[in-house]
């Protein structure tokens, strides 16, 4: 059976590329635009790797990530946040909202490949 990763991202020149190299990599993709949606999927889809981008329309990333750590269904499921945002309260800031790894864009997609592989438990 493959692992899904549902990934939160509203860029479609992230998503798209994203969403080839982890099909690629042997996982099923989610994708979610915003995140309010983000947070419903992951809480009634039960991914095994959630992709979060932190600018997002609706919730914000950290706002999904405190959301989804206060709910049982989600508080254990593996966080990778992918932002621009890279300086270094923003890496705090995700780190203690509950995100287990931390990628700034632009990033190279072998490190988020590996990242999500690792999070996954493969």
């Amino acid at each position: 059976m493959l692992k899904r990763v549902l990934l939160a991202e509203d860029e479609p020149n992230i998503v798209e590329p994203l969403t080839f190299l982890l099909e690629r990599a042997g996982f099923e993709v989610l994708v979610e635009t915003d995140g309010r949606q983000a947070l419903d999927a992951a809480l009634a889809r039960a991914p095994d790797v959630m992709i979060l981008d932190v600018m997002l329309p609706e919730l914000d990333g950290y706002e999904v990530l405190r959301r989804l750590r206060a709910d049982r269904r989600a508080e254990r499921l593996p966080v990778l946040v992918l932002t621009a945002k890279g300086q270094r309260e923003d890496r705090e800031t995700a780190l203690d909202c509950g995100a287990d790894r931390f990628i700034t864009k632009p990033f190279a997609n072998a490190e988020v490949v590996e990242a999500v592989e690792q999070l996954a438990g493969r």
